[in-house]
Order: C-alpha cells, then sequence, then structure tokens
C-alpha cells in the first residue's frame, strides 16, 4: 500500500512541476523585461530626437561611432537577436542551470568599462539615410519584441540560448540591456568637450 501511495505521489509531483514549467514566464519576469524595454526604447528615442545633422556625425575621435551609426547599429543587431531568440525557442527545452545571471546581464547594460568590437554583420554601413530611418526600424522590432513579451506562455527560462551561456528569458534582457550600453555611448558622445552646440 505505501508502494501505491508513494507511487501516487511521486506522480502527482512530476504533474505538478510539469504543469508550472508549462506556464510560460513568471508575472515578475515578464513585467522586469517589459519594463527594460520601455525604458531603452524611451531613452534611445530621447536622445537621438532634435539633433542636427552636425550633432549627429560628430565623432569624438576618427575612429569612433557617431550618433548615427550607433542608431544603425542598434537597428540592425537588434533584428539579428531577436531571430536568435526566435530560433532558440524553436530548440527542445533544456532546464539545466545557465551560467550566466539575471544580474550579470542587468549589469552588462550599465558597465561600459569592457568594450568589444561587434561582428561584421552589425557593422554600420548607411543602410539608411538618416537617424529616423534607422529609429523606424528599431521601434519595428521592439513593437514585435513588445507583443510577443507580453503575451506569450512560452516557458523561456526552459530554453537556452543557441551557442550561449544563458536562457532565452537572459537572451531577451540582454538584447535590451545592449541597447543600453550603447544608449550610454550616445550620451558620451554628447557629453564630449567638442561635441556640437548645435
Amino acid at each position: 500500500m505505501r508502494m501505491i501511495i508513494g507511487g501516487l505521489l511521486a506522480a502527482a509531483l512530476s504533474a505538478t512541476l510539469t504543469a508550472g514549467s508549462a506556464t510560460g514566464m513568471s508575472d515578475g519576469d515578464r513585467q522586469r523585461l517589459l519594463a527594460h524595454l520601455d525604458m531603452t526604447e524611451g531613452w534611445l528615442v530621447s536622445e537621438v530626437t532634435g539633433l542636427s545633422q552636425p550633432q549627429l556625425t560628430y565623432r569624438m575621435s576618427p575612429d569612433s561611432w557617431n550618433v548615427m551609426e550607433v542608431a544603425e547599429h542598434l537597428a540592425v543587431a537588434e533584428g539579428q537577436y531577436w531571430t536568435n531568440l526566435q530560433d532558440s525557442m524553436k530548440q527542445p527545452a533544456d532546464t539545466t542551470k545557465p551560467e550566466a545571471t539575471d544580474a550579470a546581464i542587468l549589469w552588462y547594460g550599465i558597465d561600459r568599462t569592457n568594450r568589444q568590437k561587434t561582428g561584421e554583420a552589425r557593422l554600420p554601413t548607411g543602410r539608411w539615410p538618416t537617424v529616423q530611418g534607422s529609429l523606424e526600424e528599431f521601434r519595428k522590432r521592439r513593437a514585435a519584441m513588445r507583443a510577443y513579451a507580453t503575451s506569450t506562455q512560452e516557458d523561456l527560462r526552459g530554453h537556452r540560448l543557441i551557442d550561449g551561456n544563458m536562457d532565452v528569458y537572459q537572451w531577451f534582457l540582454m538584447i535590451s540591456t545592449h541597447s543600453q550600453r550603447h544608449i550610454l555611448q550616445i550620451r558620451e558622445i554628447k557629453a564630449h568637450a567638442g561635441y556640437p552646440s548645435s
């Protein structure tokens, strides 16, 4: 009799865990992700709106990016990162604990002391003739991401990023913190001594 009851309890526990993993994002995860996406989109729009052409094209040094190029990079990168997220969700579930932490991903958006060169496919090449073109592309991607983040019932924590050390939820957060890093870059440009006043 004990074996039967034990077996029933184990089956019930297993069903509960399975049901819990299929519920998608927790309310807290969803709220934090949406807040961060909204924050970085709002910041980017605010930082580039109303800038003159000399301000948009000012470089702190000959090999540094200007505001136009940063905005283009973000428009391009977000599309590629969004594709990575979608492709990762098509992979089988994997509940192993990721090496990355949410705290480290949030810190990545703030700490610009460790700077790396981006991949060739994400380099700015003048794809859009105006900053508004880059911004429109960026916001189009963000609208799709926000719609997904708002409504998905998929378990992003239960999937791993393809060729990454984080789960898909963390990658989603990383997309936004990556933008935050570059918004800080724009602010650095605007704070530089030689930046045009108009």
